[in-house]
């Protein structure tokens, strides 16, 4: 990559950028794009008083083609921080560049100097590419771990059976 190449915090003034890079994930996931209410909180939650996820902007000569959310959990094992990489996209037409593979490194470097115990994340079953690069890099599948997942459209109804029992 000859062109300049540049990894930053995103600020308040990239807010809409930051709101174009996911509206491209969702299309490349074939998701529904955040609705407005959803975009306010976004904003609201990610550069108000107290953010709740950072996110990395991947500039190529200035533009931001490639983004990374993050936020900490933590490990009550290893009493650590851990990094959890919510999403790391990167747009078509800078793909096999080496944006995706420069951001997952600062991501990397950046949970070392947070002194995480580990950086977690998940890829979805069918994204061949994503899976074949964390690999490439020695992240490990955790096969005897499942993800789940309650929506906060079922909240009542889990709280309300719960109440029942």
């Amino acid at each position: 990559m000859t062109e300049s190449f540049s990894i930053v915090r995103a600020t308040n003034a990239d807010v809409e950028t930051l709101l174009s890079l996911i509206d491209a994930l969702a299309d490349f996931e074939k998701l529904q794009k955040p609705t407005g209410e959803a975009r306010r909180r976004l904003i609201e939650h990610g550069f108000g008083e107290k953010p709740k996820f950072e996110t990395w902007l991947a500039k190529v000569n200035g533009r931001a083609v490639a983004y990374a959310l993050t936020f900490e959990t933590y490990s009550s094992f290893l009493a650590l921080p851990t990094l959890y990489l919510e999403d790391l996209f990167v747009l078509p037409d800078f793909r096999k560049q080496k944006v995706g593979y420069r951001l997952f490194m600062h991501l990397v470097s950046e949970a070392e100097r947070r002194g995480c115990g580990r950086m977690e994340w998940a890829v979805l079953d069918w994204n061949v590419n994503a899976i074949n690069f964390y690999e490439r890099l020695g992240a490990h599948w955790l096969h005897d771990w499942k993800v789940y997942r309650l929506l906060r459209a079922e909240f009542y109804d889990v709280l309300k059976t719960d109440l029942q029992n």
